[in-house]
């Protein structure tokens, strides 16, 4: 008997080759080629010579800075309190502190598998951002109160996206079991909410729960301003994210339903056991993405009053000599967002690659 011939794939082409053909395989493309490795290198230089090379990172003064082409780091020395802290009171800086990493820490433990249940993720956020808002309002074991209006800086930032999503996701995912249910008035009246809310941007209803809300509702129903900012964003995530939790359940099998019922599972442990966990793995993207855009989004609360991180960055340096140095702040605070918005959209790439989403 033959055996079958064996077919090997053909030798890669060196990489040299392949740079050649692509960058260097005519004298237009090779000159091209160099006048764009010109222009890079000259940039790249540019940013690390002022970065780095050439930067001022602690002086005793501003004049200091005036003597170098370089960025002024001095300026985050000096004036890095309001920027993480805001308004907050000097002498209670550590308690804002201590929150922020409580709330990190939070975050960064519910990445572990461990907790990947309704209970213990509900727990760990309850209990973290529990212990965040205590540290920063006080009133109990000896804290003093402060008010959310002296709140501010990175600490407002955080409380902001940790409160929006803690209220928001339930939200969300209650919205979309809504919006498919069987009964027409409540999938109707839900969708009617998710559209119209979606139709609006997000500073409308921020300004609306802010601003208009007060002159709408009793006085005992009003609550604090950031409370219904929080609560007006929230309503605006959960929209958003129940729209991408609903496609992932439109994207499970009927039979999939159908076997639960033939196995005498009821409504919620159906929901429970076989339909929100495929349809979060098959939404994952949408929804890591919403977060993200979250964290971004709470950057426009300032329009409505409130000193987050932006808006201390902007009074870090719009007082005293550190004027001329805004852009060092604000690639400071550029760096803030970055942190957190990349580590975010990795650890969701690293859950996609992990479940094997859009894979077969």
């Amino acid at each position: 008997m033959h055996s079958a011939p064996s077919y090997s794939a053909p030798p890669r082409e060196p990489l040299s080759n392949r740079l050649k053909s692509l960058f260097f395989n005519s004298p237009l493309d090779a000159l091209v080629t160099l006048v764009c490795l010109f222009v890079f290198s000259y940039l790249i230089y540019s940013i690390v010579d002022w970065a780095f090379l050439s930067s001022v990172w602690r002086a005793e003064d501003e004049a200091t800075c005036r003597e170098t082409d370089g960025a002024c780091w001095s300026v985050i020395d000096a004036r890095h309190r309001i920027i993480f802290f805001g308004l907050f009171p000097y002498e209670e800086h550590w308690r804002s502190t201590v929150a922020c990493v409580v709330m990190i820490l939070t975050m960064i433990a519910s990445c572990v598998s461990w907790f990947w249940t309704t209970v213990r993720l509900g727990v760990l956020w309850i209990a973290g951002f529990g212990l965040f808002y205590i540290l920063m309002h006080g009133g109990i074991f000896g804290l003093s109160v402060i008010t959310p209006e002296r709140w501010g800086g990175l600490a407002l930032t955080i409380f902001i996206f940790a409160a929006v999503s803690i209220i928001g996701m339930p939200l969300s995912v209650l919205l979309a079991l809504g919006r498919r249910s069987k009964l027409p008035v409540i999938a109707r009246l839900i969708g009617l909410l998710i559209d119209f809310v979606r139709s609006l941007p997000l500073l409308t209803i921020l300004f609306t729960a802010a601003v208009i809300t007060p002159f709408l509702l009793p006085g005992w129903l009003l609550g604090d301003k950031l409370y219904r900012v929080i609560a007006g964003f929230a309503l605006f995530f959960a929209c958003y994210q129940a729209e991408n939790i609903r496609a992932g359940l439109q994207s499970i099998p009927s039979g999939q339903d159908e076997a639960g019922l033939t196995l005498g599972l009821n409504y919620w442990q159906r929901v429970s056991r076989i339909q929100l966990p495929q349809a979060f793995r098959n939404s994952l993207p949408a929804i890591v993405n919403q977060f993200v855009i979250t964290f971004k989004e709470t950057s426009i609360v300032t329009i409505v009053g409130f000193f987050e991180i932006l808006a201390s960055g902007a009074a870090a340096y719009g007082t005293g000599v550190w004027t001329v140095h805004y852009i060092e702040v604000y690639v400071f605070i550029g760096l803030i967002y970055f942190i957190f918005v990349f580590s975010l959209s990795r650890y969701g790439a690293h859950l996609e690659k992990k479940l094997r989403v859009g894979h077969a």
